[in-house]
């Protein structure tokens, strides 16, 4: 989609990292980009990137083909009603848990809406993005929206309802692996390890072994395979963490997760 011109209101970490990335993966032009935040910090992060700071919402949406709402679900009713008309836009929404049906309901006029949820890794171009296959966003905004969040990371297409079940899968889970390798770091502070090298062997690992799961199409259960043999010290202990519950227990979180994504 050709010269598409995209508003973002809300520019957080995440509003960001989408921005960011689509400009430098060459996805938008800076002069097609403008963007609303309150925030005086994020406006001056608006100019360093070259696109174009808007004084209020309603700007941004008369200046913009696609909108991507970037702001916390809570405020979202205040910042819609500032927004004028959405008659011929789309909007893109990563709101957690607010749905399109709400967007239609709450925005004045009646834009396309596809909402998606994105994670945290997308600032460093490691994000996964799961899109709502439902949206009736054209195919041409399909294209654009698919080529804009590839350019931070894997693009999955999901049915709007089970977007509850995203958030609290590849949404939340940034901060259980956080807390994984925090935990595996300790480990090896309490076997005797410097907690600078305890850090980046963890996160290392983590990081390593995603990849070769994503590289080489591997199940989770072969990758685990590969380094448990008999009476080795993986499944020492591998066992401490199946007695301990692990498996059930971040179940439990990310349908903790998920539900609370619902009843926002």
């Amino acid at each position: 989609m050709a010269a598409t011109r995209i508003g973002v209101i809300g520019f957080g970490n995440m509003g960001g990292a989408i921005v960011s990335g689509a400009i430098e993966h060459n996805v938008v032009s800076p002069a097609d980009v403008t963007i609303y935040d309150p925030n005086a910090p994020a406006i001056e992060r608006v100019k360093a990137l070259g696109a174009n700071p808007a004084s209020n919402e309603r700007e941004v949406v008369e200046a913009s083909d696609v909108v991507l709402l970037a702001v916390k679900p809570q405020m979202f009713a205040a910042a819609a009603a500032n927004c004028g008309s959405f008659d011929g836009k789309a909007i893109l929404s990563i709101m957690a848990g607010v749905t399109a049906e709400r967007i239609r309901a709450t925005v004045e006029g009646t834009p396309r809406v596809m909402r998606l949820m994105p994670n945290t890794p997308a600032l460093v171009g490691a994000g996964a993005f799961a899109l709502d296959a439902d949206s009736d966003f054209t195919d041409e905004e399909k294209t654009f929206a698919r080529e804009l969040f590839e350019a931070l990371g894997i693009v999955e297409f999901v049915p709007e309802h089970l977007l509850d079940a995203v958030t609290g899968l590849s949404g939340s889970a940034p901060a259980f692996v956080a807390v994984f390798i925090e935990a595996l770091a300790d480990g090896g502070l309490l076997e005797g390890l410097p907690r600078a090298t305890a850090y980046r062997l963890a996160a290392q690992t983590c990081l390593g072994e995603a990849k070769l799961i994503l590289d080489k199409g591997m199940t989770p259960a072969a990758a685990k395979d590969m380094v448990t043999s008999p009476a080795g010290t993986t499944i020492a202990g591998y066992s401490v963490l199946e007695e301990a519950g692990f498996r059930g227990t971040v179940m439990k979180a990310v349908s903790a997760a998920a539900k609370r994504s619902r009843e926002l």
